[in-house]
C-alpha cells in the first residue's frame, strides 16, 4: 500500500488500569472497504472511535491522508461516522438532517439545497421526504438518511458502527447490497464495525479480526475463511470442523498428514494449504462444512471417509445442515448440503461421509 488513507501504528488505549488496545496497527487504502470483526469487548469500536476522533489513544501514531491526527478534533478530520443508533435529530426534517454538516461549515443555502437533493437521488429517497421527520420514515429509510448526512460533506473515510444491526433480515440484505454499490460508485474508504460475519464477508475488501485488544489476522475474505491464522479465526468466521491429525512427514511440495479417525491413506497438504505458523505437535485439519458429503458406493481413492450417526439436521432453505456424531470426535461434525425436498438421511441413520483433504487447511491447535 503506497500511500494509505489511514495509517494507524501501534495504537494503545488504556482506561485506567484496563488496556483496551494492545499496540494495534492498521492501514486502509484509498477506496478500500475494511471490516473490523471480533467478539464483544475485543476493541473494534474503541479503534473506530479513535479513528473518528471521539477517543484519544494513550500512545501510538495515527495519520489520515498523511496528516498526524494528534490533537485534531473529530469535526476537523476528513472522516464521518454513522452510528449504531443513527443519531438523527428527531426535531429536524430529513432535509435539515442531511444538510446539517454543511450548515455547520456555513455553506451557502442554495448550495446546501442542491447537494441535499443530490444525496436524496444517490440514496433512492423520494423528494417529498425532505419535509418529513425521521419518525415518519421506515428503518431502512432512516438508515439512508444517516448515510446521506455522513456523506454530504464528501469525507475521505466513512466509519460505520454496526449501522444495520437493528434491521430485519430482508431489509438488511437489501441495504447491504446498496452499501456495496454505493462504496463502488463513490470510491470513498469505508471502515465497518460489525458482529455479522456474513456481512463482513459480503462487503469488505479486507477483514481485520480482533481479539482481546489485539489484531489476530488481516486479510481478504477468502484468506480469512480458507487460510485462517489459527483456530480462533477459523472458528469465528463461519461454522467449521477441526479434525485432529498427525504430521508424518515434510516434503518440498508440502506437509504429509494422517488421521486415525478416517479411512484413507496419508495425504500431502500443498504449501498454500498449510498455516505458516504450523507447529509439529497439536495440529488440526480445518474442514469447512460445504466440502463434506454423503458417500454411497465405492468412494474415490482421494477421499478421506468416516462413519457416523445423524444426530440432527436443519433445513435452511438453500441448504440443509447435518450434524454427524463420529466416534473419536468430541463435537458433532457439521456438513452443509444443497437444499432439496428429498432428505438424503434422517436422525439416527448410520452414514458414511467423506471429503477431499486437498480442500482442507492444516493449522495448529
Amino acid at each position: 500500500m503506497v500511500s494509505p488513507v489511514i495509517d494507524a501504528v501501534e495504537i494503545i488505549k488504556d482506561y485506567g488500569p484496563a488496556r483496551a488496545l494492545h499496540g494495534v496497527s492498521l492501514q486502509v487504502g484509498a477506496g478500500e472497504f475494511v471490516a473490523l470483526v471480533g467478539p464483544s469487548g475485543c476493541g473494534k469500536t474503541t479503534l473506530l472511535k479513535i479513528l473518528a476522533g471521539f477517543e484519544d489513544p494513550t500512545s501510538g501514531r495515527l495519520e489520515i491522508q498523511g496528516q498526524d491526527m494528534a490533537g485534531v478534533p473529530a469535526a476537523s478530520r476528513p472522516t464521518r461516522m454513522v452510528f449504531q443508533k443513527l443519531a438523527l435529530f428527531p426535531h429536524k426534517t430529513v432535509g435539515d438532517n442531511i444538510g446539517f454538516p454543511l450548515k455547520l461549515q456555513k455553506v451557502d443555502r442554495s448550495e446546501i439545497d442542491r447537494r441535499v437533493r443530490g444525496m436524496l437521488d444517490l440514496m433512492h429517497l423520494k423528494p417529498e421526504y425532505l419535509d418529513r421527520y425521521p419518525t415518519q420514515l421506515s428503518g431502512g429509510e432512516q438508515q439512508r438518511v444517516a448515510l446521506a448526512r455522513a456523506l454530504i460533506s464528501q469525507p475521505s473515510v466513512l466509519l460505520l458502527d454496526e449501522p444495520m444491526s437493528a434491521l430485519d433480515a430482508k431489509l438488511k440484505k437489501s441495504l447491504q447490497a446498496e452499501l456495496k454499490k454505493l462504496h463502488r460508485e463513490l470510491g470513498t474508504s469505508f471502515v465497518l464495525v460489525t458482529h455479522d460475519l456474513e456481512e463482513a464477508m459480503m462487503l469488505a475488501d479486507r477483514i481485520c479480526v480482533m481479539r482481546s485488544g489485539h489484531v489476530v489476522q488481516i486479510g481478504t475474505p477468502a484468506d480469512i475463511y480458507y487460510r485462517p491464522t489459527n483456530m480462533f479465526v477459523a472458528g469465528f468466521i463461519g461454522e467449521t470442523n477441526f479434525l485432529p491429525v498427525k504430521v508424518v512427514g515434510n516434503r518440498a511440495e508440502g506437509v504429509s498428514v494422517s488421521s486415525t479417525l478416517v479411512s484413507g491413506h496419508a495425504t500431502t497438504m500443498a504449501t498454500e494449504h498449510v498455516s505458516t505458523s504450523l507447529t509439529q505437535n497439536g495440529t488440526a485439519l480445518l474442514v469447512r462444512p460445504e466440502t463434506i458429503g454423503f458417500i454411497t458406493g465405492e468412494p474415490d481413492q482421494r477421499l478421506w471417509t468416516m462413519k457416523g450417526e445423524v444426530e440432527e439436521y436443519f433445513i435452511k432453505g438453500a441448504s440443509t445442515q447435518y450434524r454427524i456424531r463420529v466416534q473419536g470426535m468430541a463435537a458433532p461434525l457439521v456438513m452443509d448440503l444443497p437444499g432439496s425436498i428429498i432428505l438424503p438421511a434422517n436422525v439416527g441413520d448410520t452414514v458414511t461421509i467423506g471429503f477431499d483433504p486437498a480442500h482442507a487447511y492444516l493449522l495448529s491447535e
